[in-house]
């Protein structure tokens, strides 16, 4: 759909109360809420009651899912390591399994089959919210009757553990030192690459005889297998920003429309648990409603990590390699933050993974609307001081008064 149907303008939308935004941001940030844990739970039924509240129909929904990326992941790199150390006397055999531990991670790590993980790690229960945003009852029926366009809004309620690889002393050393270097990067460090990285040196080195590559393969291995096991065995950070900040947005949104609905316009919120385990509870909603929703006349809204400054509209992510973001529906959200007075950024992409994976990889028409500091870092990312006064609430209020624009410009036109 190009984004010159999308031309109508849409009046200015009202801003949320900051103190508003800060006390959902506070009053969740208080339950330690790892994936699939009791906290998250409970986090999900404070949400699900603060959006019945408002006269919406919201529920929690228990999808199967598993906790952690950080013990399958370390478990096939362990496996990588132990094979670097055996394929000095078995080349043949180590190259072939380090090649399918290779391929076996980055099947992991990039919303593949995750397979490993099935093998690997309990299986367990993720807990999203859904609502449903209702109408007055006396535009009930009407608002439905027109309404032949669904957006989603994305966020989701579970937090992070930590571990040293967060720690950003170094990443902050670089950006103070080389701001010129910083200025001109478009995306973040391949993080997940070195993952994959190692048993695939090792099983060149295997099928090359070289026992550098091999050696090699084998340290990185190594070194990843000791990081995850650091994560594994950490508990989850407070997660202000990473992602009550989208939550806050997902209930400003539901507040603003419950005073004033959008007829033509069909609004599902949507909070996902066990995103920190690599899009878990996501998955669980795509088995349920994905085939609902037309991909002709659905659209998806990621909000994730808004609250560090400045809002980036990301135009492709992907932790191996990068998967663009439909330009239309970014075009139509750039106009909309241009209406509305608000700065967002372009041409940036990430080599992480957010919940926006899922529906994009689906054929949805997919956005996804994050933040960065002026370091062109997140603040506190996956540290214990993602505390809610560590929150640029400002930038929150951007994205929610972004987030109606852009439902009403697509019930608008």
């Amino acid at each position: 759909m190009t984004s010159e149907r999308f031309l109508h303008p849409v009046s200015p939308v009202t801003r949320p109360s900051e103190a508003s935004l800060r006390a959902t941001v506070e009053r969740l940030a208080a339950v330690h809420r790892p994936p699939c844990s009791p906290g998250e739970r409970e986090a999900a039924h404070l949400i699900s009651d603060r959006l019945n509240g408002l006269g919406h129909s919201a529920e929690v929904q228990e999808v199967p899912a598993y906790g952690s990326y950080a013990w399958p992941v370390g478990a096939l790199t362990g496996l990588a390591t132990v094979t670097g150390l055996a394929a000095g006397r078995f080349p043949r055999t180590g190259a072939a399994a380090a090649a399918a531990l290779t391929a076996a991670l980055a099947d992991e790590v990039s919303y593949g089959r995750q397979l490993a993980r099935t093998v690997l790690s309990p299986r367990r229960t993720a807990c999203n919210v859904v609502a449903e945003l209702t109408p007055p009852r006396a535009a009930h029926r009407e608002a439905h009757r027109e309404a032949h366009r669904t957006l989603v809004v994305m966020a989701h309620h579970d937090a992070a553990p930590t571990g040293a690889v967060f720690d950003q002393t170094v990443s902050r050393w670089f950006a103070a030192r080389y701001p010129h270097l910083v200025e001109r990067m478009t995306e973040n460090p391949p993080l997940w690459w070195p993952v994959v990285a190692g048993p695939a040196l090792i099983a060149l080195g295997g099928a090359v005889r070289s026992r550098a590559l091999r050696r090699t393969g084998t340290a990185v291995s190594a070194l990843t297998t000791l990081a995850m096991a650091d994560i594994g065995s950490r508990t989850a950070v407070p997660g202000a920003n990473d992602n009550l900040s989208g939550v806050a947005v997902l209930v400003a949104l539901a507040e603003s429309l419950a005073r004033r609905p959008i007829p033509g316009l069909r609004v599902i919120l949507f909070s996902a648990g066990a995103e920190e385990a690599l899009q878990e509870g996501v998955r669980g909603f795509a088995h349920a409603r994905f085939p609902d929703l037309p991909r002709e006349t659905t659209w998806f809204l990621n909000l994730d990590t808004v609250g560090s400054g400045n809002l980036v509209l990301l135009d492709a992510e992907g932790p191996l390699r990068m998967e663009p973001y439909d330009t239309a529906f970014g075009d139509l959200i750039a106009r909309c933050a241009v209406e509305q007075g608000i700065a967002v950024q372009r041409g940036m992409r990430s080599r992480a993974s957010t919940d926006a994976v899922v529906p994009h990889r689906h054929g949805y028409p997919t956005a996804c609307l994050v933040s960065l500091d002026d370091q062109r870092l997140i603040p506190n990312y996956h540290l214990p001081t993602d505390t809610p006064d560590n929150v640029d609430y400002r930038c929150v209020a951007d994205a929610a008064r972004l987030a109606e624009s852009v439902a009403r410009a697509l019930a608008a036109h």
